[in-house]
């Protein structure tokens, strides 16, 4: 298949790409930049100028293909909600451009968007469209493309790891860089899932084989890992000390992450194992940590 794909120089996409390669598929990235377009063309594919911003280049990488991954995504948290309804307007103008087609567009949530809260199991089959977090904006999209005929399913994601970035442990790095402490809220055991970037990057490439209609994947390698357990990883490995905070110092602490901080977050991907064949291999989220280079 021709594969136009968002985010292609992005941390996901630049894995993607190979992976899409390497199965025989053509790849359409987009990017924003000359240097993307080079590492694009030197990577095998073709470069697509465009931005999240512009509908128009969406819609046009959209009409060149067989099939779109939609990997993109705006992560500055300063502008969370923005971001949020720019992800909705993407989504629908890439789903118009597959109209009257059965081209699969695979689009990327997140995996609490499948939980039922309270710390319960997220999973494939939970679909809140009240769900208070901004990013339901996306899988509202998506289904209102599904309600319009349009083939779409979703890749929803943990804390996608490797030893380089970790999702949104990554930030919590540079806090406690700043602060001198590695902090976790109160007894540190609410759990983030996770998934190795390698394991990511393969269900990406099996659900847009796949093009499953109205289909939720998750991308889930461990199904939960306390906030305690990373952040004595980030302690080794910052050779800082660890510490309990009460959640009324969070925000101090932590600024645009404390909304997170506390967030208890398991997730399964028993369905998506089993729809897909895809078992996840790579290294734990705390092995990547503890391999991860922390020199600045």
């Amino acid at each position: 298949m021709r594969i136009f794909l968002t985010g292609a120089t992005g941390f996901i996409g630049s894995a993607l790409v190979p992976e899409l390669l390497g199965a025989g598929h053509q790849v359409i990235g987009m990017t924003r930049s000359q240097a993307g377009a080079q590492a694009l063309t030197a990577a095998g594919a073709q470069a697509h100028f465009g931005t999240l911003e512009d509908l128009d280049s969406l819609r046009s990488g959209a009409e060149q293909a067989d099939a779109v991954i939609h990997a993109a995504f705006d992560h500055d948290f300063s502008r969370f909600v923005e971001n949020c309804d720019k992800d909705r307007r993407a989504i629908g103008a890439l789903g118009s451009a597959l109209a009257g087609s059965d081209r699969p567009l695979i689009m990327t949530s997140v995996t609490g968007m499948g939980g039922g809260g309270h710390g319960a199991l997220a999973t494939e089959d939970v679909f809140d469209a009240s769900h208070p977090n901004p990013r339901i904006a996306s899988e509202q999209a998506g289904n209102a493309l599904l309600e319009a005929g349009i083939n779409v399913s979703v890749v929803r994601l943990p804390q996608v790891h490797n030893p380089w970035r970790q999702g949104l442990i990554s930030p919590l790095i540079d806090i406690a860089r700043k602060t001198g402490v590695v902090a976790y809220v109160g007894e540190g055991a609410n759990l983030w899932p996770a998934g190795h970037l390698a394991d990511v990057v393969r269900l990406y490439r099996l659900a847009v084989e796949a093009g499953e209609r109205g289909a939720r994947f998750h991308a889930v390698g461990e199904e939960g890992i306390s906030s305690r357990e990373i952040a004595q990883a980030l302690g080794r490995g910052l050779k800082l000390p660890v510490v309990s905070i009460v959640p009324e110092q969070a925000a101090a602490h932590f600024g645009w992450m404390a909304a997170f901080v506390s967030l208890d977050l398991p997730a399964s991907s028993a369905w998506t194992q089993t729809r897909l064949g895809w078992h996840p291999s790579g290294p734990t989220l705390i092995a990547d940590l503890d391999q991860a280079r922390y020199a600045v």
